[in-house]
């Protein structure tokens, strides 16, 4: 395994569709496991394979309850609405106010070409979605209601 370097806002890759995976193998394995192990150097809840500069459709999140790996992601049933703040590895030190479904169902593939689907609230539901997005070229910020201001974010900082 080994940590690879998360790409910031104004990389051109960030904004790119990525490809589905159609290979399972040994080099996909590599992947996922530096992505494992970049993700939990970084503290985040979720890394996307565009933020590692690999353009295909692969993503880590781990919310708590070890790490889930998401190979052609769908999200298949939504429902529900949660207001709640939001940030990105690739966009260190801003957060924003943004709307995600407090529910979503999701199907996927498992690092051995397995259908799977697996069913998430709240947090890992926000998650589901804001990885997925990235697989499409997305970040949150387009989809902020506001972003928090630096007083803002002290503030937090402060109540923690």
């Amino acid at each position: 395994m080994a940590l690879r370097n998360i790409v910031k806002e104004g990389d051109p890759i960030l904004a790119k569709k990525c490809r589905p995976v159609e290979k399972f193998d040994k080099k996909l394995w590599q992947l996922i496991d530096d992505m494992i192990e970049t993700l939990e150097e970084s503290g985040g809840v979720g890394l996307a394979a565009p933020q590692v500069g690999v353009m295909r459709r692969v993503c880590i999140i781990n919310v708590g309850d070890g790490p889930i790996e998401f190979i052609n992601p769908v999200i298949v049933e939504a429902d529900g609405e949660q207001e709640v703040q939001e940030g990105c590895l690739s966009c260190p030190g801003e957060f924003g106010i943004i709307k995600r479904p407090m529910h979503v169902k999701a199907q996927f593939n498992d690092r051995d070409g397995n259908l799977c689907e697996v069913e998430g609230d709240e947090l890992f539901a926000q998650a589901m979605c804001h990885e997925f997005d990235h697989l499409d070229g997305i970040l949150f910020k387009s989809k902020v209601e506001r972003m928090l201001s630096e007083e803002e974010l002290r503030e937090m900082r402060e109540e923690d």
